[in-house]
């Protein structure tokens, strides 16, 4: 059996996905390491994987930074270049005594692709969003603000460049980095169907549909309908937005689940009314099998998540990414898009993918695909494959 080693970044929405994955290797008789953070190590090491930690090797980053990786590409490619240079010795050295198969590394995580082409291991790339290439680019629409940042920081990156190919990284380019090819073998966690441009891929693309660690509940029975409202786990301090979504439904026959995130204070959205269920966080996977629509930010985890379990949604995608992935969901018919966040807009648009069946119809067939993808098992089977035949 083989020897693994997975890389991700310390995001929720990067790692869990992976985790039924590494389960299935181990359950194989495969042996896996994984590099990861701390806050992931008690979930890393319940499937049995060895946990190795990153934690002091990424580079201190003030409020304001955390906030430009997001929009500025050259504060992202210094971050990624700067944790490289900093686990370089750490990495090499513990690759070298554990002489992996392959390693497995998410599409964020680029420096565990450069560990791999620096110590010639086989490379497999995780993607846990859309997989990208030239074409699906195209169907970003950047602000300008992102442009700016990006002309403004060539040379930020030029010299990032310079520093990899000094520490013996055989790099061209950024976009070498950032972007797979087609002769990359890439774990898609979505199918081909939800899949943008998916005639572009080659057959080293692998769309095993989201990797959901099912969780069944009992239906609760309810006299009205329910509405789920969540910004996700990162960008949800937008109190402002919670507000109206209380103006909206205060005085309706619904029941609405809100998680504001763990940076929102509660007692400054002002009256909760009693149809409201106000948290810091939820269980995700269990509210969805509760509510009839869900109002997304679009993180394609939470986009995968309401369609496994055939909730339509109302789309409110807070950066460019997000964007992508509300416009392909719009387009297969599983949700509508908000393009303003007032009251009445909102209330306008959750009751009109609540009431059409046209949209429970189409994310009921898009849930299917989900299912009949292979999903953990698949991706196992995948990698098994890779190493077979290196």
């Amino acid at each position: 059996m083989g020897k693994i080693v997975f890389f991700s970044i310390p995001a929720y929405g990067h790692t869990n996905p992976t985790i039924p994955v590494v389960k299935e290797l181990i359950n194989g008789g495969n042996e896996v390491w994984y590099y990861s953070f701390n806050e992931f190590k008690e979930k890393i090491e319940g499937t049995g994987a060895n946990y190795i930690s990153c934690d002091g090797y990424l580079p201190e980053l003030h409020p304001e930074d955390e906030k430009k990786i997001g929009k500025d590409f050259s504060a992202l490619i210094a971050m990624v270049v700067d944790t490289t240079i900093k686990l370089d010795e750490k990495v090499c050295r513990e690759l070298e005594e554990i002489q992996p198969d392959c390693i497995v590394a998410d599409s964020i995580c680029i420096w565990g692709k450069l560990f791999a082409l620096k110590k010639h291991i086989p490379y497999i790339c995780s993607t846990t969003t859309f997989a990208f290439n030239q074409h699906t680019a195209k169907k970003i629409k950047r602000k300008f603000s992102e442009i700016f940042y990006m002309l403004m920081g060539m040379k930020k990156i030029n010299e990032k460049m310079k520093v990899l190919q000094a520490n013996g990284y055989d790099v061209s380019n950024f976009i070498s980095l950032i972007q797979n090819d087609n002769d990359t073998n890439t774990i898609v966690y979505t199918s081909k169907e939800f899949q943008p441009c998916i005639e572009t891929f080659s057959e080293r693309y692998v769309f095993i549909g989201p990797s959901i660690d099912h969780m069944e509940i009992e239906k609760r029975q309810r006299k009205c309908p329910a509405v789920y409202i969540s910004l996700g786990t990162v960008m949800n301090r937008n109190s402002g937005f919670y507000k109206n979504c209380i103006e909206a439904f205060k005085n309706d026959e619904i029941d609405v689940i809100m998680s504001v995130g763990t940076k929102t204070d509660i007692a400054s959205l002002g009256k909760i009314p009693d149809n409201f269920q106000v948290s810091h966080t939820v269980e995700q996977k269990k509210v969805l099998q509760n509510v009839d629509v869900f109002l997304t930010h679009c993180g394609m985890n939470s986009v995968n998540e309401s369609i496994y379990y055939k909730v339509p949604m109302v789309l409110f995608p807070q950066q460019s990414e997000e964007g992508l992935v509300a416009g392909q969901a719009a387009a297969l018919g599983v949700g509508i898009i908000l393009k303003k966040g007032r009251p009445e807009n909102i209330r306008e648009a959750v009751f009109k993918v609540q009431r059409e069946a046209f949209y429970k119809d189409n994310v009921k067939a898009l849930s299917e695909s989900f299912k009949k993808a292979g999903g953990a098992k698949r991706a196992a089977d995948f990698i098994e494959k890779i190493i077979e035949n290196k």
